[in-house]
C-alpha cells in the first residue's frame, strides 16, 4: 500500500541519549507487532546471546509485558507505539534494521526502515527480498539463523548500503503514488467490465 513518507524520513532523535547506548555501539532494531516465533523473536533472542555485546545493541519495538519478560536484559524492549513520529526516529537511528519473519506478504516495515535511510536483513520470505533487492540490505535464506548472523556483522563490518541508496529507493514507496496506481489500476479494470 506505501508509507507516507512524509513521516518516515530520516529524522533527528535522542534515542541513543534516552537509553545510555554509546555513539560507537551498532543498533540492531526489530519491529513487530505481535512478537513470536513467526516474527523471529527467538532469532533476536539467539543474536543477543551470540554478538558481542561492546559491539551491538538490540532493539525490539513492540514488546508487551509478557514478551518483555522472556527477553534477556541484552535486549532493549520498547512498547508498542502509535506514534509514527517516534517510531521514524528510532528507525533513523537503528545502524541496521533485521526482520527475521519467518511468514510475510509485503512487510511495511521493511519500507518504513528503509525511507528512513536504514538497511534492512530479511529471510528469504514472502515480499520481503524485493523491497531490498536493489542495494538497500540483504537477504539470507529462510530461517537460516547462522547466516543472518554472519551477515550482520559483515554488514556492520563493510558498511555496504548508505543512506542515499536507501532515500533513492524508499522514492517507490510513497502512499501518493501508490493511491495514484490503484486509481490507474481501478479505471482501466472498469473499462474491461
Amino acid at each position: 500500500n506505501g508509507i507516507d513518507l512524509e513521516v518516515f524520513k530520516p529524522v533527528s532523535s535522542n534515542f541513543r541519549k534516552k537509553h545510555n547506548i554509546p555513539e560507537g555501539k551498532r543498533i540492531l532494531l526489530g519491529v513487530a507487532f505481535g512478537w513470536g516465533e513467526k516474527k523471529g523473536l527467538d532469532v533476536f533472542i539467539r543474536l543477543a546471546e551470540s554478538l558481542d555485546s561492546e559491539k551491538y545493541q538490540i532493539v525490539l519495538v513492540g514488546v508487551d509485558e509478557n514478551t518483555a519478560s522472556q527477553l534477556p536484559s541484552k535486549i532493549i524492549s520498547v512498547c508498542r507505539t502509535q506514534n509514527q513520529k517516534e517510531l521514524a526516529e528510532i528507525y533513523s537511528t537503528a545502524d541496521l534494521f533485521i526482520n527475521p519473519s519467518r511468514e510475510e506478504n509485503y512487510p511495511t516495515v521493511n519500507m518504513e526502515a528503509i525511507a528512513c535511510g536504514t538497511p534492512v536483513l530479511t529471510f528469504r520470505t514472502g515480499g520481503g527480498p524485493e523491497i531490498v533487492a536493489e542495494g538497500c540490505g540483504s537477504v539470507v535464506e529462510w530461517n537460516d539463523v547462522d547466516a543472518l548472523e554472519k551477515e550482520v556483522c559483515r554488514i556492520m563490518e563493510e558498511r555496504p548500503f548508505s543512506k542515499e541508496r536507501c532515500l533513492e529507493k524508499s522514492v517507490e514507496f510513497d502512499s501518493r503514488s501508490k493511491y495514484k496506481e490503484y486509481v490507474k489500476l481501478y479505471e482501466v479494470d472498469s473499462e474491461h467490465v
